[in-house]
């Protein structure tokens, strides 16, 4: 097998198209009579830059052809080590890292969500777990850069599963989401959100912080993060 794939890289590397017997094939096929149907009208000979221009372009393709041989003989790059070009769809560039965190079967993203305004915020916190979760505690906290002050907050899961408290402490108002006893979060996405009112003029997130730890067939995990963006 190697001896074949040297032998056909030599061949191509070899191969230089006969450029003035191409040309005089092409003179030789445009100067033969045509054959054509009583009364129809005869067709104009090619004038020669039409037939330059056909002759280069088959030797072109030609040397493509060899081109193309060599570069995949050599693993599909040319002698500059430049890629070859390869037809089908295009590759695609590696994918973003995720923002969050994760660990092990818990994953994590919080983000101000985008309706916030210039008086007032909401902070979304989405949970992700690959198991049912028997256990999870969630905490927000969002700094207190003035004015802040609670105004509610939702989970998408049943209102009734968690025990909820927010109130102030050391710099931050911190919220509170406590999963009940016997009751289990399923596997899927989960958003927890908090919703506040704070100084007039764009609020920096950059000190908002949130931990949940949580409990499941898995074992326990915990995640933590921050938020980014100023709203």
């Amino acid at each position: 097998m190697d001896e074949l794939h040297r032998r056909l890289k030599e061949a191509a590397r070899a191969h230089r198209p006969d450029r003035e017997r191409m040309l005089a094939r092409v003179e030789r096929g445009m100067a033969a009579p045509e054959t054509r149907p009583a009364g129809a009208p005869a067709h104009r000979p090619a004038s020669w830059p039409r037939v330059t221009t056909a002759a280069a372009a088959a030797a072109g393709v030609l040397a493509a052809g060899a081109f193309v041989l060599v570069t995949a003989l050599d693993g599909g790059t040319d002698p500059a080590g430049t890629v070859a070009a390869t037809s089908g769809p295009a590759s695609r560039a590696p994918d973003s890292p995720p923002t969050g965190a994760r660990d092990g079967y818990l994953r994590s993203d919080g983000v101000v969500d985008p309706n916030s305004n210039a008086y007032w915020a909401q902070s979304n916190i989405t949970l992700g777990t690959d198991r049912p979760l028997t256990s999870l505690t969630l905490e927000l906290r969002v700094a207190q850069t003035g004015g802040v002050r609670n105004t509610g907050s939702w989970r998408s899961l049943p209102e009734e599963d968690f025990t909820v408290s927010i109130r102030p402490e050391a710099g931050a108002l911190v919220y509170r989401w406590t999963l009940k006893d016997g009751v289990t979060v399923p596997a899927g996405e989960h958003v927890f959100a908090a919703q506040y009112n704070h100084a007039e003029g764009a609020r920096d997130a950059g000190d908002d912080r949130y931990t949940a730890i949580a409990a499941g067939s898995g074992g326990a995990a915990e995640v933590r993060g921050d938020f980014t963006g100023t709203r």
